[in-house]
């Protein structure tokens, strides 16, 4: 007799639809609602599961910091993935949920049927950029560890200060950000952030793969040059957007993504 599968330990929703299942990843200080202009579109070819990053909406916090690792993420796909009985499945990111699903393809590309990734400038970070980065990172966990919530809240990235989005979307996104534990977003800063990049693996990718990048965020545009060149099996769709190209420019995005799917799976 098979054992039960082991429970995940991220918060998750399984959306209707129709074929494999997709794992949707948001970014740091994103949620759940990161999707709520995309579900019903890609339900057309996938059943979207939506996760929430530790610390963040309905997942926990744990205490140990290894569980905010990139290793132990991917650790948590897989478990997610058994408990859903999928032979394999989509996956898809967005940020720094990007630099997961795209480390989940490359260590399990067999389980992958096919990836779609945003801007993610944590995930093709050059060599140096965790030395560069590092500093901020310990300061904002140090302000977080002081100061709390309101540390949070000043962030340049926080919802709150996001200009670009339908007010429904940014409404949602607020809500859920009171449900952020400060402990967990330091943590993710410090061991989720600053290990995230796979820009030196990108090469053996084996799965295909579309990044779909908001064309308005010139600093993503070296690393998005970078993929195209290096990895194989990528297509690249440019979007008249910023960061969060799946909200901006949402029916752009569902459309591109729902092509590219539909062509992949089969």
């Amino acid at each position: 007799m098979n054992p039960e599968p082991e429970l995940p330990d991220l918060a998750f929703e399984v959306h209707p639809g129709r074929g494999p299942y997709l794992l949707l990843v948001h970014g740091l200080l994103s949620s759940r609602a990161q999707w709520d202009l995309n579900l019903d579109a890609l339900g057309e070819v996938s059943q979207p599961v939506v996760v929430e990053l530790f610390g963040h909406g309905r997942s926990p916090s744990p205490e140990r910091a290894d569980c905010f690792s990139p290793a132990h993420y991917v650790a948590a796909f897989e478990r997610l993935r058994t408990f859903l009985a999928a032979e394999n499945w989509l996956v898809c990111g967005q940020s720094l949920g990007a630099a997961l699903t795209m480390r989940y393809a490359l260590d399990h590309p067999g389980r992958t049927v096919a990836q779609i990734f945003t801007n993610s400038n944590s995930a093709l970070a050059p060599a140096d950029w965790t030395r560069t980065t590092r500093p901020a990172m310990e300061a904002l966990s140090l302000s977080i560890a002081e100061q709390g919530r309101d540390a949070i809240e000043r962030l340049p990235v926080h919802p709150k200060r996001s200009l670009n989005l339908p007010p429904a979307v940014r409404d949602a996104l607020i809500a859920d950000s009171a449900l952020y534990s400060p402990d967990g977003i330091a943590k993710t800063a410090l061991h989720t952030v600053l290990q995230s990049s796979v820009r030196d693996r990108v090469a053996d990718n084996r799965v295909p793969s579309l990044m779909i990048r908001g064309g308005r965020e010139k600093r993503f545009a070296q690393s998005a040059a970078f993929a195209a060149k290096t990895m194989p099996q990528l297509e690249s769709v440019v979007l008249s957007a910023g960061h969060a190209v799946n909200i901006e420019a949402a029916a752009a995005f569902n459309a591109a993504a729902i092509e590219f799917l539909a062509r992949v799976v089969r």
